[in-house]
Parts: C-alpha cells; structure tokens; sequence
C-alpha cells in the first residue's frame, strides 16, 4: 500500500506539470490559470452544494432512528474530491468532479464498499464494537 502511495505521489504531479505545460503551449498560459481558477471555484460551489446535502440527509436519517450508511461514504468522497479539486491540475480535477457529482459517484462509493469489505474479509481492517 505505502509503495503504491509513494509512487501515486510522484507521479501524479509530474503528469500534471506536463498536462498543464502542454495545455499552456495549446490555449496559452492565461487560459490555463483562469480554467485552474474556474474549477477552483466551481469545486468549491459544487463540493459546499453536495455537503450540505449530505448533512441534511445525515440528520434526517438519524432523526428517524435509521443508520445513516451510505451517507458517511458520501461525505468522505465530497471532502477528498473538494479538496483535490483545490489542487491545480486537470487529472486532480476530473478526479474530483467524478467524487462530486452524484451519477458518477454512485460507481466509486460501489467500488470502494467492495474493496473495505475484501480489507476486512482477509483481516487487514479491524473493526471493534463496543
């Protein structure tokens, strides 16, 4: 796991350097800051949009006495695709509008219940209840 992070972290930027160096030599360095700051802003909007929502379905599921499942996973995919959309690039970017909005969410959240579950069947993820 911490080899396939280490690697995530030095080639992610790197490919992004070059994306955004590319894009600046096709469109122009100007474009390219203001798209970095459009998405910024749009991520920001669309992330305080989605959370808001995500807590207000948390609340009404508690107040019905029901456990709020998927609106956990939800909350933590809107904070992690916030704050890579923070990051300027364009893979960051996609990666965190695809965490955002909820049609491509669905497929992710899938996808990541399965992987915990596998964690948990091998016993590589401990869960203690009180």
């Amino acid at each position: 796991m911490f080899r396939w992070l280490l690697l995530l972290i030095i080639i992610v930027p790197a490919l992004e350097i070059g994306i955004l160096v590319y894009a600046g030599s096709l469109i122009g360095p100007l474009w390219v800051i203001l798209l970095i700051i459009a998405t910024g802003v749009v991520g920001a909007w669309l992330a305080k949009k989605q959370g808001l929502e995500t807590i207000y379905s948390f609340r009404q599921s508690v107040s019905m006495g029901q456990m709020p499942q998927g609106t956990l996973l939800d909350g933590a995919c809107i904070l992690v695709g916030g704050a890579v959309l923070l990051t300027p690039g364009f893979i960051t970017d996609a990666i965190g509008f695809m965490l955002l909005i909820p049609a491509t969410r669905t497929p992710i959240k899938a996808l990541i219940s399965k992987w915990v579950r596998r964690m948990m069947e091998n016993g590589n993820i401990t869960i203690y209840r009180p």
